[in-house]
Parts: structure tokens; C-alpha cells; sequence
């Protein structure tokens, strides 16, 4: 006697899928329907028009199809080769990506090629279009603004002494072949955090405190310190005068020049073997920080887009990269509030 099976085949299988994942709720769905893929495009386009080949030959993929596949790409963090992959795989991948019916699917090598084509100024064109659809909708920096900075990082490098001296000097050592060079990151650094040896880089970002948005960042390596790019994140549009930022930034000159352009100052303060904080101090601190955490969920969000290890060599690679995580981290921060039906005020 035959064992019955609660397997069922069916012809149209695929189609029954489709429908149950619509069912449950597909996030990419969710994506694509509260964000203006054509306008990011566009954005893109401007800054690193399409090729076309007078003399013919394969066109190009729409621009449009490869901003979704780097949004797919960051969200998830995954490989070019994984990427390649999971186009080929998931359903859910092709139907965001409108390749659904496609028999030729964008390869590891076509989007690599995308990537370098933009390059960091697409990227950055990338996180304005967001920044400009939230704007859009209302939801423009309020609240005051948090400042910090977290650590990027990248596949360590194993170099003999001999070759970090020579690195340190801005030269190559003369033995390493042009294979390997290409395989070295020299541009990525070391800095230590609680104790902790750290290689790679550094992201430091703006937040309204009212919607927790990255408004400003600044990408460099990790052993420049987070106080060297507050200036270069401070937000003037904020509506509010409030800057936080926790005890890696307080100095006179900058408490003097916060205080001359109209700023409140929530720097926390930072005691000193000799000369430990005050109890009113320590109380300032800790009243502050009910408002500076916000910005931690921020880097918490990042993280969870499968981590914010970055798999590229080289300083414009990464700045690539980091300005595509502030990119996503925006776009599904605009979705959530289109979700939860948050209405800007």
C-alpha cells in the first residue's frame, strides 16, 4: 500500500506561493510600495548617466533594476556573488527587482561593474533621494540633533612588520606583486575601543532627535577620533537648537563656539583621575543621555541589516558602502512611518 504524502504537485505551484507570501506580508512589497524607485533612479542617472553604445552591442540593465538590487545588496549585506545568487533563487528578490519573467539575470560581475560606475557620488545621490522623499512627506530634522560616531569593520590585514613600517610611510612594499596589492586594503586602520583592537572605519552621523533620520554623515577611517568630524555633521536646518553628543566631544572651544552660533549645549561632561565629575554633573550627564541613546538605536538598526562588516578594499569603496547604510537606514525609516501611519508635524 502506498503512504500518503501531504505533498501536493501542482503545475501552478509557484503561483500558490506568490499568493501565501502576499498573505503573510512580503517587507519588499512593503518597501516598494512607499518608495519612489523611477526617482531615485533619476537621481542616479544625473550623476552617472547610462552608456549607450552607438555601435550596438548587449544595452545596459534599467537603472532602476540595479538601484533595487544595491538596496537589496546593503539591506541584507550580502556579496556581489551572493546577491547573483539569491536573484536566482527568490521569488520574493525577482519580483522587487522586476525580473520576474527575465531569463538573464544581472551577474556578481554586472553589478560590481554598476557599482564602480556611480561610484561614492551615486551613492550619495542615493541617500539625497531618500533624504528628499522624507522631506516630501513632511518629516524634515526636529527636535534637536545627536551627534556620534561607530566603528565600520573590515576583513583584517595580516602584514609583517617590515611591510607596516612601509605602510605607515604612504609606500608599497616592493616584493608585494600587483595581485596582492589589489587585495590589500591600506587605506583602513587600527584603533582601540574599551580595550579592544578594532580595524577599519569610522561612520559619524546626525540624528533628529525627533525622528531618529540620519540627516548628516561623515565617512573616514577608525583611528580618527569622533570629536574630529562634529563640525562637519553639525546640522544648521534642525528646527531645534539642541545638539546632544556623549563625553567623546566636550572641549572649551567647542562649548564657546556652540554657545556664539546660538546652540544649546548637551555635550555630556567627562571627569579626570584628578578631578572627578560633580554630582550636579553627574546628574547633567545622565539626564542627557535619556535623549543622546536615541541615536544608538540608530546603529542598532544598522546592525541588524545583517551586520556592518564591510567586504570592499580601499578608503572610496568603503565610503561607498557606509553612505549606502545611511541610505537604507533612511529608506526603511521612511517606510516604518508610512507603516504606522506617522503623520509629520
Amino acid at each position: 500500500m502506498k503512504k500518503r504524502s501531504a505533498i501536493k504537485n501542482d503545475l501552478f505551484a509557484s503561483e500558490h506561493h506568490r499568493e501565501k507570501i502576499d498573505r503573510i506580508g512580503d517587507p519588499l512589497a512593503e518597501i516598494e510600495q512607499h518608495i519612489n524607485f523611477s526617482a531615485l533612479a533619476a537621481e542616479v542617472d544625473c550623476i552617472a548617466p547610462r552608456v549607450e553604445s552607438a555601435q550596438g552591442g548587449r544595452p545596459p540593465y534599467p537603472t532602476e533594476t540595479m538601484v533595487r538590487i544595491l538596496v537589496l545588496k546593503r539591506l541584507y549585506n550580502l556579496s556581489d556573488e551572493q546577491m547573483e545568487y539569491q536573484l536566482l533563487d527568490r521569488m520574493s528578490y525577482q519580483r522587487f527587482c522586476g525580473l520576474t519573467q527575465a531569463i538573464n539575470i544581472p551577474d556578481r560581475t554586472t553589478i560590481w561593474h554598476f557599482e564602480n560606475r556611480i561610484g561614492e557620488a551615486g551613492a550619495q545621490a542615493l541617500f539625497d533621494g531618500v533624504s528628499a522623499q522624507l522631506f516630501k512627506q513632511g518629516f524634515i530634522a526636529r527636535g534637536g540633533q545627536i551627534i556620534d560616531a561607530t566603528l565600520v569593520p573590515a576583513p583584517k590585514q595580516h602584514n609583517r612588520r617590515s611591510d607596516k613600517e612601509l605602510l605607515d610611510q604612504k609606500a608599497m612594499p616592493a616584493d608585494w606583486k600587483p595581485a596582492k596589492r589589489r587585495q590589500k586594503d591600506t587605506d583602513a586602520s587600527w584603533t582601540k575601543k574599551h580595550g579592544k583592537s578594532h580595524f577599519g572605519y569610522k561612520l559619524s552621523i546626525n540624528v533628529d532627535a525627533k525622528y531618529k533620520v540620519i540627516r548628516r554623515f561623515q565617512c573616514d577611517t577608525a583611528k580618527v577620533h569622533d570629536s574630529q568630524h562634529f563640525e562637519a555633521v553639525l546640522d544648521r536646518h534642525n528646527t531645534s537648537q539642541d545638539v546632544y553628543a556623549d563625553r567623546g566631544y566636550p572641549s572649551i572651544e567647542r562649548e564657546a563656539w556652540l554657545k556664539a552660533h546660538g546652540y544649546r549645549n548637551h555635550i555630556q561632561r567627562k571627569g579626570h583621575r584628578q578631578k572627578p565629575l560633580s554630582e550636579c554633573q553627574q546628574r547633567r550627564n545622565k539626564r542627557i543621555a535619556k535623549t543622546r541613546a536615541r541615536v544608538e538605536h540608530v546603529f542598532a538598526s544598522i546592525d541588524q541589516m545583517g551586520g556592518k562588516l564591510i567586504r570592499t578594499v580601499g578608503q572610496a569603496r568603503a565610503n561607498f558602502a557606509m553612505t549606502m547604510m545611511a541610505a537604507c537606514y533612511n529608506l526603511k525609516r521612511l517606510v516604518y512611518f508610512q507603516r504606522a501611519g506617522i503623520k509629520a508635524f
